[in-house]
């Protein structure tokens, strides 16, 4: 080989020869090996504190939590209506249901009455001679104060009837004290028994009897049978002392 060709040679392997990087530079492969470490530990440090964030957001938040889930169950919660008690109350109390059932067409018409009155359908059927001329909406005895069923007649009217066992106890001015009571119930101090008014009175058997009263939608007197007023009015008008009534389940 001739001195040229030595010469070439060597020129084409300074050429090709790899560059050296520089010491202080990082190998690609360290780098990429130092920021996976990077990331890695960076993920611990938030992980590692994940539960404890998870126990102060708990901490702040649950308290807010009960408070709305008592009152959204609070609000659904369907809250019993405070019937006045009676035997008889009647004009006193709101919201009871539109009455659409009760019609009276027995004026002027003559014939023996007599009376049916279903529990079931919670409604009264006034007839004269056996025609139908009224029909009345009901609220009867509830459970544990059941209206009695048989066959049984009308002993007693009273216009004005005040009830002997259920009202209210008031003070020397009327005020009430404590409503819906029976009177065997302890008495507050400085008050008296005054009785549930019972207009229309017509008393079928022992303290049982129709007269006007509230109508909840649904059974819930001490065993009489309540009517509207003006039905109360009619029937009372109607019957007399030994008409017949019968009360059916």
């Amino acid at each position: 080989m001739t001195a040229a060709d030595r010469s070439q040679v060597a020129l084409k392997k300074a050429q090709f020869k790899p560059h050296r990087q520089n010491e202080k530079e990082q190998p690609s492969a360290i780098n990429d090996v130092h920021f996976l470490d990077f990331a890695r530990r960076e993920r611990y440090r938030l992980f590692s504190k994940k539960p404890s964030m998870l126990r102060l957001f708990f901490r702040f938040t649950f308290p807010v939590i009960v408070a709305l889930a008592t009152l959204f169950f609070g609000a659904c919660e369907e809250t019993a209506p405070a019937v006045p008690y009676l035997g008889g109350t009647y004009g006193a109390a709101a919201g009871p249901p539109r009455d659409t059932i009760s019609y009276w067409d027995g004026d002027g018409m003559g014939g023996k009455p007599s009376v049916k009155i279903s529990l079931g359908e919670q409604r009264a059927y006034f007839y004269k001679s056996g025609q139908l001329v009224g029909i009345s909406q009901l609220s009867t005895g509830r459970e544990g104060l059941n209206t009695p069923k048989g066959q049984f007649s009308i002993i007693q009217k009273d216009k004005d009837h005040v009830s002997t066992k259920y009202g209210d106890f008031v003070d020397d001015a009327g005020t009430v004290v404590k409503g819906n009571v029976a009177i065997s119930d302890p008495k507050p101090p400085g008050s008296h028994f005054k009785g549930a008014p019972m207009p229309y009175f017509m008393r079928i058997v022992g303290g049982v009897g129709m007269h006007a009263g509230y109508l909840p939608g649904y059974p819930a007197s001490h065993g009489c049978i309540r009517m509207p007023e003006f039905m109360a009015e009619n029937f009372f008008r109607s019957v007399s002392m030994g008409t017949p009534v019968t009360i059916a389940p």
